[in-house]
């Protein structure tokens, strides 16, 4: 029986490509829905990445803790978007990453043998993931890329347009272990970055 949450998965998918109903019967028999506390933690650093996650409601974040004990925050995953350690769960090793709810969290979750399931009898539903996995590539990529050659104010502007939704639902502190400085710098940055488009307005 389906619910609001397999509701919003599969007009996700209907959006990207239309389903029959057979294939949107493959999705509700291997997709389940689950629901994660705030702060809950999801993957911890050395255990295997289950499951592959639609975030229905709440927001989910994917970071790494280095020697020092610096947080640093790869990605974050609002409604409508998809959260997996992409190398642990299709390879099925130990990850190097964490998972935790920002925020009480709906998901719809899969683990990889149903879903190799779903690609091998769906051409369809592959070729999404197929999409999905690319979209995710290219995100990461610019991220990668960011980070190794853009300032801290091209990287916050990025974070605007990648994420509008969040800018008032996560801490600043959040935000600013995701773009690497510390809150007192994104602090003053936000401040000068205002000054300035007021000047610039004013002349």
């Amino acid at each position: 029986m389906k619910n609001n949450s397999t509701d919003s998965l599969l007009g996700f998918f209907d959006g990207m490509m239309p389903l029959s109903s057979e294939e949107k019967s493959l999705v509700v028999a291997c997709f389940k829905p689950c629901v994660f506390k705030r702060r809950e933690l999801i993957l911890r650093a050395g255990e295997r990445c289950r499951y592959y996650m639609f975030v229905v409601q709440g927001c989910l974040r994917m970071y790494s803790d280095d020697d020092k004990g610096n947080r640093h925050i790869i990605k974050f995953a609002p409604e409508n978007t998809w959260m997996t350690d992409i190398d642990s769960f299709f390879h099925r090793v130990p990850s190097r990453l964490y998972i935790d709810a920002l925020e009480s969290t709906t998901v719809m979750k899969v683990e990889l043998d149903p879903l190799v399931h779903v690609f091998m009898e769906s051409k369809r539903i592959n070729n999404i993931f197929r999409v999905i996995a690319e979209n995710e590539l290219c995100l990461l990529q610019r991220r990668h890329l960011e980070t190794l050659g853009s300032t801290a104010e091209e990287r916050y502007v990025s974070f605007c347009e990648t994420y509008p939704q969040l800018l008032n639902r996560i801490s600043q502190a959040q935000i600013a272990a995701y773009l690497g400085v510390t809150p007192e710098f994104l602090s003053r940055m936000k401040s000068r970055m205002l000054r300035a488009n007021k000047n610039d307005f004013l002349t």
